[in-house]
Formats: structure tokens, C-alpha cells, sequence
């Protein structure tokens, strides 16, 4: 017999989700604050200084959240941040040989690959309507990004960036414990910043010059790091990986957004039906009725995504 799920999972699920579209929005910010700064700072040296400035913040905030993590926890998470750390390097990488357009569809592939990885690492059973939501999502990406695609070099390397944060998202949803996000958190983000910094060290780390910079950069850090790492780190203690990377797809939306309404960028009729493609995907799995199941009973709807309470497990 199935019902719907209660209200405090229900509430529970509508946090997690306000909580993904505000870190997907924070990072859908940064753009045109990105391709500005990257003009004076080079680009591995601005990922080292944004996440070395988030690790020291919230070690300073929350000292004592590391020493809460429990052995395994902290396993898990310096594997996710090995894993982050080094799909930011081959992104970074790619768009040096790749239009930035054209990285931002391939990186968004994470959308597809969510699924598919979870299907076969999680076991997960991904229904009809989600494949379609998936498919209208990244058609919208398509939309919004594209004119055109080569494959070369640089797109290659992108095309594993994106299988890296497919992974990433498909580990937290397996991993991540709502009990100890905090400490996972900064872990993970700890670990991205000693990647990058070993990235760029051998050539010397260039810092920001002037105040407005130095603000950015803060900002970046703090908001679009470390509460972005720590909202999905929470959030995917309490939704699937697929319906997460839905939510996800966003960020290119909200990209488009700030850059009308805070970059001066003109609207296009691309810019509006790509956004509209990628908003109806992820309605589309959001406002489905959730179902609970009561053992014993029939198996759950495939659509549903793991039942509320149910445990996965990645080795490692």
C-alpha cells in the first residue's frame, strides 16, 4: 500500500530543495564577478585563494565540528573533495581550449550522468518521468549554451570534469549524513583548496590587488563556497542524486538572470526558452505527489527516488 509521505518528511524535502536552488542561485551569481576578476587573477590561482579563504572561515566558525566527525565520515569526505577539487582543475583546463558557452552545456551533462552513475553504483531505479525531465533539462542547456560543438581537446577534458561532478553528487547522496554536514563541509572544502593550491603552486599564487577584488573574492568564498558546500552537503542527506542534479541544472538559468540584472546583458529569446525548459524539468520531478511505502507491500514507484529514511551505500 502506498501513501503519501508525512508532513515533517514532506517539510523536510521542501527545505532541501529551497536549500539547492539558493546555493545553485549563489553560483549562478558569481558569473559575470568571475569573468571580470579573471581578467587581473589567473584563474587556479583564484580557485586556491576563494577556497582557502572558505576553509579558514569556517574552521574559525565551527572548530569543533571536525572533531565530531566520525572516522568514516571524514573518509568519505576528503574522497568527495579530491573528487571536486579535481573536476575544478579539468574545467578550468577545458576552457582554455573550449568557448566558455560551449563548457557550460558539457559541464551541465552532470544532468544525464547523475542518473545513469546512480543507476549503477546506487542501484538506483530512475522512472519514466524522471528520464524525461532529464532529457527536457538538458535539451534547455542546449538551448541556452549552444551554437554549435567540436569535439577536440578541451572538450574532452570538460566531458570529464562533468562525469567527475556527476560522481561528487551521486557520493554525497550516498554519504552525506545531515547530522554531520558541517564537518563534512569544510573537509571537503579543505581538500579543494589543497588541490588547487598544489595546482598553481609551482608557478606562484597571484592574490587579488585591490579592495573591490579582495571582496569578490570573499564573497565568492563564504556564499558561493562554503554555505554553498554546506546547504548541498545537507540537502543530499535528505534527496536523491538525480532529483539534486534537476535542481542543479538551475544554475546556468540563474547565470543568465544576474547577468541581465546585474551584468547589463540584453535578453534573448534563447536566454528565455532555454530558462523556461530547464524550470519546467525541474518542476516537473518537484511538484510530482511523493510516496512513502509501507512494508511489506509493493515495490515503490520507480519515479519516486529512494523512499524518505532509506539507506545507499557507495564503497569505497
Amino acid at each position: 500500500m502506498t501513501t503519501t509521505l508525512p508532513a515533517t518528511s514532506r517539510r523536510t524535502s521542501a527545505l532541501a530543495t529551497i536549500a539547492l536552488l539558493a546555493m545553485t542561485a549563489s553560483w549562478g551569481s558569481t558569473f559575470f564577478l568571475i569573468k571580470d576578476l579573471l581578467e587581473r587573477v589567473p584563474t587556479l590561482d583564484f580557485l586556491a585563494v576563494r577556497f582557502a579563504v572558505a576553509t579558514v572561515a569556517m574552521v574559525v566558525v565551527a572548530p569543533r565540528a571536525l572533531s565530531r566527525l566520525s572516522r568514516e565520515s571524514r573518509r568519505h569526505a576528503v574522497v568527495l573533495g579530491l573528487v571536486y577539487g579535481l573536476a575544478q582543475i579539468l574545467q578550468t583546463a577545458g576552457l582554455a581550449h573550449t568557448p566558455a558557452s560551449v563548457s557550460g552545456f558539457i559541464t551541465g551533462m552532470y544532468v544525464v550522468l547523475t542518473p545513469l552513475l546512480a543507476a549503477v553504483l546506487l542501484r538506483s531505479r530512475i522512472g519514466a518521468t524522471t528520464w524525461a525531465a532529464v532529457a527536457l533539462a538538458t535539451a534547455g542547456l542546449a538551448v541556452l549554451s549552444l551554437d554549435g560543438l567540436s569535439v577536440g581537446y578541451g572538450e574532452a577534458i570538460t566531458f570529464v570534469s562533468a562525469i567527475l561532478y556527476a560522481l561528487h553528487i551521486v557520493g554525497l547522496g550516498a554519504w552525506s549524513d545531515a547530522r554531520q554536514a558541517l564537518g563534512m563541509s569544510i573537509v571537503q572544502i579543505g581538500v579543494i583548496a589543497l588541490v588547487c593550491t598544489l595546482a598553481t603552486a609551482p608557478d606562484g599564487i597571484v592574490l587579488p590587488s585591490t579592495g573591490a577584488d579582495w571582496a569578490s573574492v570573499v564573497y565568492m568564498a563564504l556564499v558561493a563556497g562554503a554555505l554553498a558546500m554546506l546547504a548541498q552537503t545537507w540537502a543530499q542527506a535528505h534527496l536523491p542524486p538525480t532529483r539534486t542534479a534537476l535542481i542543479m541544472s538551475m544554475e546556468p538559468v540563474f547565470a543568465a538572470t544576474f547577468a541581465v540584472w546585474l551584468g547589463g546583458e540584453a535578453t534573448t529569446a534563447r536566454m528565455v526558452g532555454g530558462g523556461l525548459m530547464v524550470l519546467t524539468a525541474m518542476l516537473v520531478v518537484e511538484l510530482r505527489p511523493p510516496r512513502s511505502q509501507h512494508p511489506p507491500g509493493p515495490r515503490p514507484d520507480p519515479d519516486d527516488g529512494p523512499i524518505e529514511g532509506q539507506v545507499t551505500h557507495l564503497a569505497v
